[in-house]
C-alpha cells in the first residue's frame, strides 16, 4: 500500500487499492456499543433489559428494578474457574465489560494476540484483564492497553478514563499469580 496515495475526503478514507484495516483493540467494543444502540432503539427494548455479548466484550442495560448482571472472570489458565465476578448495574459508568486474555487467539506455546510493539513479542507477564467502563469502546481498548503498563500506570490510566479493572499477572519468576484490582471495581475478586 502506498500510504502517500491515501487521502481523506470526509467522510471517506480513499485508497488507491482495496486493503484490510484492523481496528484491533477497540473495534469490537465499538461494534458492541453500536449494536446495543440499535437494539435499544426498538420500542420493545426501550424499557426492558438488553445485553449484547460479543464473546468477551459486552454491554448490559438493565430494565427497571433489575438486579445487577453478574459475569464471572474466567481464570485463563484454569478454564471453568473464576478469579472473580463483575456486577454490571447499568449505571452510566458501569454498563460495559470487556476482557482480554492470553488463552484466547493463540497459535503456539506462549504465542497469543496481545503483542508488545516495543519488542514484537507476546506479553508474558500479564495473563488477563477485565475492564468495566461506560462504553465497550473504552473498556475494550483499555483491556488491551493494561497488558502493556506497569501496575501504577495501569491504575492511573483507568482513573483517567473513568474505568475500573482487574488484572491478573504472572507471579515473580513465572510462578503463582497476582491480582491488581481497582478500588471501585463493581464486583468481587477471589484471592
Amino acid at each position: 500500500m502506498d500510504w502517500g496515495a491515501v487521502r481523506w475526503e470526509a467522510p471517506y478514507l480513499v485508497t488507491p487499492a482495496p486493503f484490510v484495516l484492523d481496528v484491533g483493540a477497540a473495534g469490537k467494543g465499538y461494534l458492541v456499543d453500536l449494536v446495543t444502540d440499535v437494539v435499544r432503539g426498538f420500542p420493545a427494548h426501550r424499557t426492558s433489559s438488553v445485553t449484547v455479548d460479543a464473546s468477551g466484550d459486552l454491554v448490559h442495560v438493565p430494565g427497571p428494578g433489575a438486579a445487577p448482571y453478574r459475569v464471572a472472570l474466567e481464570h485463563p489458565e484454569r478454564p471453568g474457574f473464576a478469579v472473580g465476578v463483575a456486577a454490571l448495574d447499568g449505571a452510566a459508568e458501569r454498563r460495559a465489560l470487556c476482557a482480554s486474555a492470553t488463552n484466547r487467539r493463540t497459535w503456539g506455546e506462549g504465542l497469543h494476540h496481545v503483542l508488545d510493539a516495543r519488542t514484537g513479542r507476546p506479553v508474558d507477564d500479564v495473563l488477563a484483564t477485565w475492564v468495566v467502563a461506560g462504553s465497550a469502546l473504552v473498556a475494550d481498548g483499555l483491556a488491551t492497553a493494561l497488558f502493556l503498563l506497569d501496575p501504577d500506570a495501569a491504575a492511573a490510566l483507568a482513573v483517567a478514563e473513568g474505568a475500573s479493572y482487574v488484572r491478573l499477572d504472572r507471579g515473580p519468576g513465572g510462578t503463582g499469580h497476582r491480582l491488581h484490582v481497582s478500588p471501585d471495581f463493581p464486583g468481587e475478586v477471589f484471592a
